[in-house]
């Protein structure tokens, strides 16, 4: 065994210690990349169920919204009915009773006058 003969058989053990530490490698992607599907495929399969009670939830959701518009809507109108009816009731008995008042301060200063005078 010469020189060559030494340096070939190193060539070949470090040749064959490259190729057994490229297949180790190559199985250990391969267990990752099965892990990661595996993930991805269970990921997939309870997205699709929580996306479709999303979905339900917000459906429910809009409804309720709609029957609240339509509840403010009608306290909306009560407020403005109300409004007009204080407005009238003003217009109709205010203006009178101010009259009652005005007199009726009026006959009290007079009757005050009456009773300083005695």
């Amino acid at each position: 065994m010469n020189g060559s003969d030494l340096a070939a058989l190193i060539a070949a053990i470090a040749f064959a210690v490259l190729v057994a530490a490229l297949v180790f490698l190559t199985l250990r992607v391969s267990r990752f990349i099965d892990a990661s599907s595996a993930t991805i495929r269970e990921t997939g399969d309870s997205l699709i169920p929580l996306l479709t009670e999303l979905t339900d939830t917000t459906k429910q959701t809009n409804k309720q919204l709609a029957k609240i518009d339509v509840i403010t809507d009608n306290v909306v109108d009560a407020t403005s009915n109300l409004a007009s009816l204080i407005e009238s009731f003003t217009t109709t008995i205010g203006g009178p009773l101010l009259r009652v008042g005005e007199i009726v301060k009026g006959v009290t200063g007079l009757l005050g006058k009456k009773k300083k005078k005695k």
